[in-house]
């Protein structure tokens, strides 16, 4: 395995050991560094974007084939293609929100053979509609469409697997956050319910990306709902100590949000108690509005 490296300084060219996960080297940039995440024959660049945003290049080695998600500032997206000397053929866009989509126009000007896909018609250029387990490729890598609809209505995850390896990953834009989730824009509990459950159902070696750097926030609140949960206050600390050094929190494993995402665990008894409720879709519900006012204690 590859020893996690951080680039130290803007300019500097010496490398330090960093205590990331195995196979990830990192380098600063923007709000978060960029870091490869490693997965066998598969790699994704985490690439860092406007405020808290994230865009994801992810190359298939074998073919050098890449796709990019949600590329919301084109010309980083496209500059990083060119650094890593890859076949850029395709855009995943998981929803049609400005911070997401945004880029579509630009980086199809400096492309312009590249696809499109998404779920939705608001996307703009897109080429390539997908409806939910809607399959394609990226290379040799086998991409499924999941539609799970909430935060907004034509939101797609993007499941992404290599024949013969191990951790797949998920590409879930704003829906499933690192210890949280997106607001309910277009949809309602029972859909958000039905997305994190179908989310939860991959395999729990899966690696998940998703759209924006709000772990710490989503954390605080998750100590909250479960004050005496040792995985939150874990990982809370651990993504402190990651942000105050610029390092991104991404990605979890869908095991890992089973433990400490308070919306993954709407079946679980202390969840429920703490707003009062004793079914899932009604506590997923109760979460959300109490999320959307919530104000952690510094």
């Amino acid at each position: 395995m590859l020893s996690p490296l951080r680039l130290i300084g803007r300019t500097a060219c010496n490398f330090l050991t960093r205590g990331l996960s195995p196979g990830v080297g990192v380098f600063l940039r923007r709000h978060s560094e960029t870091i490869r995440s490693r997965h066998d024959r598969m790699r994704v660049h985490i690439l860092s974007a406007w405020q808290d945003n994230y865009m994801y290049l992810l190359v298939d080695e074998a073919t050098n084939e890449a796709a990019i998600v949600d590329p919301v500032e084109a010309d980083k997206a496209v500059e990083a293609a060119k650094k890593e000397g890859v076949n850029l053929t395709t855009v995943l866009t998981t929803h049609h929100h400005a911070d997401h989509s945004g880029g579509n126009e630009k980086i199809c000007q400096l492309l312009p053979n590249l696809r499109v896909v998404g779920g939705d018609e608001r996307i703009p250029k897109l080429s390539k509609s997908v409806k939910h387990d809607d399959t394609f490729k990226i290379g040799q890598l086998s991409v499924r469409a999941m539609h799970t609809p909430c935060h907004t209505s034509g939101h797609i995850c993007y499941f992404v697997t290599q024949e013969g390896a191990e951790q797949p990953a998920v590409f879930t834009g704003d829906t499933l956050f690192i210890g949280g989730c997106g607001r309910f824009f277009e949809g309602t509990p029972q859909q958000m319910h039905s997305a994190l459950s179908a989310l939860a159902s991959l395999p729990k070696e899966t690696r998940v990306y998703c759209g924006h750097e709000y772990t710490i926030s989503n954390l605080k609140y998750a100590v909250h709902v479960e004050p005496e949960s040792a995985a939150v206050k874990e990982k809370l600390a651990w993504a402190q100590a990651k942000r105050a050094e610029d390092v991104p929190t991404i990605p979890s494993t869908i095991a890992e949000e089973l433990t400490y995402n308070p919306f993954m665990r709407t079946s679980s008894k202390s969840v429920q108690e703490h707003v009062g409720e004793s079914e899932p879709i009604a506590t997923m519900g109760k979460l959300r509005e109490e999320k959307n006012n919530f104000k952690a204690k510094m």
